[in-house]
């Protein structure tokens, strides 16, 4: 089959196996999220959410679609935009990677970089405050808002967690990472109609806020945030794990040299979160258990696969040595 656009094949993307060393007994899945279009997991709410605005009419050519982004969503809704005709205004802030913010820019959106840092040191309260400002002062325009939204929770449930349904006979736990909440609150949703008796495990870093937990900087994107997702408000999480993110860079540096996996920081948060929850949980019987890793790798080069970078940020005031040991790629 010929298509008529790559932005066409969102979706139906592979589920493959990953053997964990010293994890005899887990079956572990994984959706691999590279396969979209544009990379990564934020093209199945990006192409659905349009799609969907534009057939009811509440957005039309004339319209103008914003949202604040740390990434990936940006560069999702900036290529489905384009592809639409539309015009989108992505608001980013310092803390988005180099690739991020051309392909972006690329796509043909514009750019509007908040510099002040909230009161959690990090950039999400302002970079909101920002596309309030900018709602009021634009007609016709829409805000995505994809922490609030419904069509991003439906997008997810739609999709993603109806290709796992498909594609797996046994489910015993599900593991998401959650940043605005729209995959867990989807996928959740339709696994819970699916499977009644698998668990849900949310995986956080420290520093995030979502599960109450104390706020402070933090420096992986895609992964956390310095709100609770209202859309949370609609998921069915059973359990949640918190991880580090040192133990997450750590975990995409397994990822690659073990498996091969080139993958971005929130697979690392996940394949992290997975083997602490079940390191004090010895498996006596088979245990299936499929996870997502959302994007690929080429856009953290310049972070997290960058030794310099990883020391310099994750190097504890009071000590000489980074905790992380890595070698240079």
């Amino acid at each position: 089959m010929i298509l008529q656009s790559l932005f066409e094949k969102v979706g139906n993307t592979p589920l493959f196996p990953l053997k964990l060393a010293g994890f005899g007994n887990l079956d572990l899945l994984v959706k691999f999220e590279a396969n979209n279009p544009t990379g990564s997991v934020k093209d199945r709410a990006a192409a659905y959410i349009l799609r969907e605005l534009l057939n009811r009419g509440e957005i039309d050519a004339g319209t103008t679609i914003m949202e604040s982004t740390s990434g990936n969503f940006g560069v999702s809704l900036s290529a489905f935009c384009k592809y639409h005709g539309l015009r989108f205004i992505a608001v980013i802030d310092p803390n988005i990677t180099p690739m991020n913010e051309m392909l972006i820019r690329a796509y043909g959106a514009e750019t509007i970089k908040v510099m002040q840092p909230d009161q959690h040191g990090g950039y999400l309260l302002s970079r909101i405050e920002k596309i309030k400002e900018l709602k009021n002062k634009i007609k016709n325009s829409y805000w995505v808002n994809q922490y609030a939204n419904p069509l991003n929770a439906e997008a997810y449930y739609q999709s993603l967690g109806g290709e796992i349904c498909s594609q797996v006979d046994v489910l015993d736990h599900v593991f998401l990472g959650v940043s605005s909440g729209g995959t867990i609150t989807g996928v959740s949703r339709k696994i819970r109609e699916k499977f009644p008796a698998a668990k849900v495990v949310a995986v956080d870093v420290e520093g995030s806020v979502i599960f109450d937990r104390p706020a402070k900087k933090r420096f992986i994107p895609g992964i956390g945030s310095s709100m609770k997702p209202r859309i949370l408000e609609a998921a069915f999480i059973d359990d949640v794990v918190i991880t580090d993110e040192v133990e997450s860079i750590k975990a995409c540096y397994q990822l690659l040299e073990e498996h091969s996996c080139f993958v971005g920081g929130s697979s690392g948060t996940v394949l992290a979160g997975i083997k602490k929850f079940f390191t004090d949980k010895p498996l006596k019987e088979k245990t299936t258990v499929v996870t997502v890793f959302p994007d690929r790798g080429e856009r953290y080069y310049d972070t997290i696969y960058n030794k310099a970078w990883c020391e310099a940020l994750l190097r504890p005031k009071n000590e000489e040595k980074p905790r992380l040991a890595i070698s240079p790629l």
